[in-house]
């Protein structure tokens, strides 16, 4: 292999590359500001006055799904744990059909902005409450690891600059959302998804140029272990397994996909439902592109470093480096490319953070200002929308900041992304599917799956689960041509991984099949039949079986078809396209809800 690569290979076209793909970002802003003006109103800034088209929405779902974190993680997760966690296209089907068929079609139908006004409309204010503080909490963390974690990969490797990166994310992501919307929200997503899979594949093609084909890529990988397909054990304890990445992956990225405020916002931005639909099996395609391109750029990169791995000889400080390592060590010698990877892995940080930007500022206008505020014109509501972007971009480099200084708490930040989104998605799930689930059992069993989640996570970070659950694959220096001192920092520093980075601790004597070595995926699962189990019991004692729902709040029959009846005449009925029903139930004025108590009433009829 070339020899070790040293920081600061960073040349002035690389340099080029990067700002050009911040200007781009920042121009399609200007351009939809302008384009924009004399539609002043929440719905066109949060929701691109519900006009987008599928396929800018479709990719945009893709980008913003697939951060920096994906992208550098991912490709290290395989190369130490193996191809295993290819069986994620699984579980991507499945979340894209459940997020399609179950929940699109109720959001949708009610007209929403924000998806936790359904919460409201489906059980109380209080608890629209409690669910829009989780979210914004969980995604304030998690957008300020997003921006400061890759800058710090790549500063170590590359001397990029760190705060100048984490500073010139934030300010354009900022500038962009602010002034433009979701609509530059959407069209600065295509954009950065076209860079990041041409970043991918570059380096997937030159790893495979220089290994001779790609036969030899994967022979290299099958003698190292790495195409471990066939593991199927039904142990809920080991990591990846088939049946933890399916089923554990469907349900904790469903969380994601069917309820995150950030991906239901450019769902329903769509013209029409039929339209959103589409959207969401087109981004499905993406997403499998992604993983197979971070997968196979994994296999490359133990290709190259079977017999000298970088990170236990010590040439990169953390694992989460190494995708930049390998791209300096192979591209470096062609001007711009290593700048289109940084490029690559900023466009997947852009994305995410501009869509947590959106979606802050869209929940912080419907859930908190305008149940209170009720005399706010649509005009001050668009002024408000914008501030909040400005003000939530702010926030998010503050937190930027702050992570720096958090050393190894990173990883329990990250841990909250997943504690958060299981115990939120079973209260969606418990809402839209159990008629008889009433607002007392909502609230016990949100806070009961919520306190199981954050013991066992937070459990688990403390006492890392070992080896034998995690099951690492080998790694050898047999083959440096150098002698280092080899890198004995903890797996369990690892903080590039997007959700839960379970690895092994040295020196510990714990029980291997305990709670807190559950495998990361499967702690949104048990959050989510916590919630459903504990509140349907609940609401039975409390008397939900005598509670009348409305039933556009409930799954339904016709939800599950692209078209639906939605008039009726005296000789059949009218099939037409279905649109928001904004003259029905709505989540922008509910009078059955306009207190602030925690009214359980369960003869009344919404």
């Amino acid at each position: 292999m070339a020899a070790p690569v040293t920081s600061g290979n960073f040349s002035a076209w690389d340099y080029v590359v990067f700002a050009a793909i911040l200007l781009i970002s920042a121009v399609v802003g200007i351009y939809h500001a302008v384009m924009g003006r004399g539609r002043e109103s929440p719905e066109d800034f949060l929701l691109g006055s519900r006009q987008m088209s599928s396929m800018p929405v479709a990719l945009s779902l893709t980008a913003s799904f697939m951060s920096a974190v994906t992208l550098l993680g991912a490709s290290y997760d395989t190369y130490h744990f193996g191809a295993v966690n290819i069986y994620f296209a699984i579980s991507y089907m499945f979340v894209v059909i459940l997020s399609a068929e179950v929940f699109l079609p109720i959001f949708y139908r009610l007209g929403v902005t924000s998806s936790y006004e359904y919460l409201e409309l489906r059980f109380n204010r209080w608890i629209r409450l409690c669910g829009t503080i989780l979210f914004m909490t969980q995604t304030i963390l998690y957008t300020g690891i997003v921006i400061y974690a890759p800058a710090l990969a790549l500063n170590q490797v590359t001397n990029f600059n760190l705060w100048g990166s984490i500073i010139s994310t934030g300010v354009v992501c900022t500038f962009y959302c602010t002034l433009g919307g979701l609509k530059a929200v959407v069209w600065t997503d295509v954009f950065q998804i076209v860079i990041m899979i041409i970043g991918l594949v570059a380096i997937i093609v030159q790893a495979i140029i220089l290994k001779g084909s790609i036969s030899n890529v994967l022979n290299t990988a099958d003698h190292g272990g790495r195409l471990n397909f066939w593991n199927f054990d039904p142990n809920p304890f080991h990591r990846h397994t088939f049946w933890t990445i399916v089923i554990g992956g469907t349900f904790t990225w469903t969380g994601i996909y069917g309820v995150n405020q950030a991906q239901v916002q450019r769902y329903i931005s769509c013209k029409t439902r039929t339209q959103a639909k589409a959207a969401l099996y087109l981004n499905l395609v993406g997403l499998w592109i992604i993983l197979a391109c971070t997968v196979l750029s994994g296999l490359a990169m133990y290709s190259l470093y079977h017999d000298c791995d970088p990170w236990t000889s010590g040439k990169v400080k953390a694992p989460d480096q190494l995708m930049p390592y390998m791209v300096l060590d192979i591209l470096g010698g062609y001007p711009g490319l290593p700048g289109l990877f940084v490029a690559c892995a900023y466009s997947g940080t852009l994305s995410t953070v501009s869509s947590s930007i959106n979606a802050l500022a869209a929940v912080t206008v419907e859930d908190l200002i305008k149940p209170y505020f009720t005399t706010l014109s649509e005009k001050k509501l668009a002024w408000i929308s914008g501030a909040m972007s400005l003000l939530f971009g702010a926030v998010c480099i503050g937190m930027a900041g702050l992570a720096s200084l958090m050393g190894s708490l990173l990883q329990a930040a990250l841990s909250i992304f997943g504690i958060i989104g299981g115990p939120i998605l079973g209260l969606f799930t418990l809402g839209i599917l159990f008629p008889w689930a009433n607002c007392i059992g909502g609230i016990v069993g949100l806070l009961t799956g919520f306190v199981f989640a954050l013991w066992i996570g937070i459990g688990a970070l403390i006492q890392p689960p070992p080896s034998e659950v995690t099951v690492p694959l080998n790694l050898s220096i047999a083959g440096c041509n150098v002698s280092q001192s080899r890198n004995e920092t903890s797996w369990a520093t690892t903080i590039l991984l997007t959700t839960l980075t379970n690895t092994s601790s040295k020196g510990r004597a714990e029980a291997v099949k305990s709670l807190y070595s559950l495998s990361y995926l499967y702690l949104s699962t048990f959050a989510i039949l916590i919630v459903i189990i504990v509140g349907l019991i609940v609401s039975l004692l409390t008397g939900g079986r005598k509670s009348q729902v409305d039933t556009d709040l409930l799954l339904n029959w016709t939800d599950l078809m692209c078209y639906c009846p939605m008039s009726s005449s005296g000789d059949g009925i009218e099939v037409i396209e279905s649109v928001p029903c904004r003259e029905r139930v709505t989540g922008n004025n509910n009078p059955a809800f306009s207190h602030m108590e925690l009214d359980c009433s369960e003869n009344r009829k919404i």
